[in-house]
């Protein structure tokens, strides 16, 4: 027979007479993970004004390339500052050696001694590079002249990143449901989408065209790294780059090399969003095997290793689809300005409330921008 006593669903469509059963917990979706400030760390060093700036150099490229020939011992260059008389060059793919004899800057071409030391021989046109292998010396001789080059002076912008918590009294003064101080659990909030939107800004940012440095109704922003690469990024189909439209590995190479050829810089960091990380995976995808005794299946890469580095694999949702960032990290600190890292700072009351504003001040310093790459135009 039915139970006929008295059961809760007996006690009314509101349940007046039992207690509410609410979990002591409160289940947040945030998209807080900022793994490339995490991967970077903090700055030892903070930035001392809201235009901040860095001083670079390079030293002098052995590689030049021929604009012309005019005769079998006359060569045209586009950079003669590189070159000195005595020089002994040699062509990328072959086995040629070229003496430097003399040198008419006015004109940057060369007079040369082709096939130098019983060299082989080969085909010198426009376009072809040229590798300085170092300068030979005569004994006795006077001291060559002296070679220099300028540092140069590179600037980004601090931007002021800030979000206001307010709470009523009331508000406060109520028993709270998973929360136990509703004023901290707003700035923890809060702090999450700030340290978001300033990995986001790290990445994609970008300064203002007109009064950088802001003014009463200019915003200041940061350049990203993004806006330091962009310029001279690796597209596919451009400038020897495999033509795929979607992330391979010779592509990968392909840029890893470059960089390396010339810049010598130490790539330690890959950072793609999840299509272009698919991708990377696909690159053991044949070399998998798998035996029946095997529970679970691994289909990720969290380092790529080739001759030009050890690279960490790092997923960022910031990064563009179709954008690969290959950055050494040890030429990048994110900054505050002296005093301005995020912080809690209380406004004064005017009413029955508590209000305050989380606000931090950054800027992005990328030294050495031909020591990195990205890659884009990737579209599949």
């Amino acid at each position: 027979m039915s139970f006929s006593g008295k059961a809760t669903y007996s006690a009314g469509a509101t349940l007046p007479e039992i207690a509410d059963d609410v979990s002591d917990l409160v289940s947040i979706l945030s998209q807080h993970e900022t793994p490339l400030l995490a991967t970077i760390g903090e700055a030892k060093r903070v930035a001392r004004s809201t235009v901040h700036e860095w001083l670079e150099d390079t030293t002098i490229s052995n590689i030049v390339t021929v604009v012309s020939t005019s005769s079998s011992t006359s060569l045209t260059i586009d950079d003669v500052s590189r070159v000195r008389v005595g020089d002994q060059l040699v062509v990328s793919d072959a086995a040629e050696r070229i003496l430097v004899t003399a040198i008419n800057t006015g004109t940057s071409t060369l007079t040369v001694s082709r096939q130098y030391g019983s060299s082989d021989t080969s085909t010198i046109a426009g376009g072809t590079e040229l590798i300085n292998l170092g300068n030979a010396g005569l004994e006795g001789g006077d001291a060559i002249d002296a070679r220099f080059t300028n540092r140069v002076r590179k600037t980004n912008y601090t931007q002021i990143f800030s979000a206001t918590c307010e709470v009523s009294g009331s508000e406060l003064a109520v028993k709270q449901l998973g929360v136990k101080d509703e004023l901290d659990y707003q700035k923890t909030l809060r702090l999450r989408e700030l340290l978001r939107d300033l990995e986001n800004s790290v990445v994609n940012g970008v300064a203002p065209a007109a009064n950088p440095q802001g003014s009463s109704t200019v915003r200041r922003t940061m350049r990203g790294i993004r806006s330091f690469l962009d310029a001279s990024a690796f597209v596919p189909d451009e400038g020897g780059m495999p033509s795929d439209a979607y992330l391979t590995e010779p592509m990968l190479n392909f840029a890893l090399r470059s960089i390396w050829q010339n810049a010598a810089s130490n790539i330690d960091l890959i950072v793609v969003n999840g299509r272009e990380k698919r991708r990377i995976n696909q690159f053991v995808a044949t070399n998998r095997r798998f035996f029946s005794v095997n529970e679970s299946f691994k289909d990720m890469v969290s380092s790529y290793e080739s001759d030009f580095g050890v690279c960490r694999v790092v997923l960022s949702r910031y990064v563009p689809t179709g954008t690969v960032l290959l950055l050494d990290s040890s030429r990048i600190d994110v900054l505050p300005l002296a005093g301005r890292s995020f912080h809690y700072k209380p406004l004064a009351s005017t009413g029955d409330r508590e209000s305050g504003q989380l606000i931090g001040e950054y800027t992005l310093e990328l030294r050495n921008a031909a020591a990195h790459g990205v890659i884009r135009g990737l579209t599949e």
